[in-house]
């Protein structure tokens, strides 16, 4: 995987979108640089059975600016998703990649992310919404899911709702079988997390 990763930053294109999307994102800890990072390990990761199958310039690409459209939402009024494709779509005309490569990419975005639910159709697709999918479980999405509560002064009793709601039925929205085996593990973190966190607050009830 480092040899992979080492040859896609060989090509002066990615280079240039790697540095920017690491410039964009920020530090932010729960969706900034940090989880495009992960998000780009889990993906060259997955990609390793399937190099012969995809667009992999395509998909890295996709994967570095898949939530690049996050902080503009609330100003937009449209799901990150979409804004981050659109913005995609400007950027990499602007380089002078051509329309059939920009459209995969496009389709790669727009169906990685849980809350718009929209189907991949594309290997590349699956692969991006798995390795987004797993790093919100295990012990990295526990801690994700608090620093946003956190944000968000949302209470303890928020987020178990938040588990049930999402995190604990994301193993379940897995497509490739190596992406439901790293799940088990990470899931299985999630349950006794929550029944440790269910405990202990049972036993501070006051009534």
């Amino acid at each position: 995987m480092e040899n992979m990763f080492k040859s896609l930053l060989e090509n002066h294109s990615i280079r240039t979108i790697y540095e920017l999307s690491k410039i964009v994102m920020g530090k932010d800890p729960v969706h900034g640089w940090p989880h495009v990072e992960r998000v780009l390990g889990l993906v060259l990761r997955l990609s390793e059975k399937y190099r012969d199958r995809i667009d992999l310039e395509a998909l890295v690409v996709a994967t570095l600016l898949h939530d690049i459209g996050r902080r503009f939402e609330e100003d937009y009024g449209e799901h990150h998703a979409v804004i981050s494709a659109r913005l995609a779509k400007h950027l990499l005309k602007a380089m002078g990649y051509n329309e059939d490569f920009i459209g995969r990419v496009e389709e790669i975005i727009l169906s990685h992310s849980f809350s718009l639910n929209k189907k991949p159709e594309s290997l590349e697709a699956m692969i991006l919404s798995d390795a987004d999918k797993l790093d919100a479980i295990g012990a990295i999405g526990v801690v994700r899911a608090f620093m946003l509560g956190g944000e968000c002064r949302e209470t303890i009793e928020d987020k178990i709702k938040h588990f049930h709601e999402k995190l604990l039925k994301l193993k379940e929205l897995l497509y490739l079988e190596e992406s439901a085996r790293i799940a088990e593990r990470r899931h299985r973190f999630l349950e006794e997390f929550l029944r440790e966190l269910e405990r202990d607050l049972e036993e501070s009830r006051v009534y």
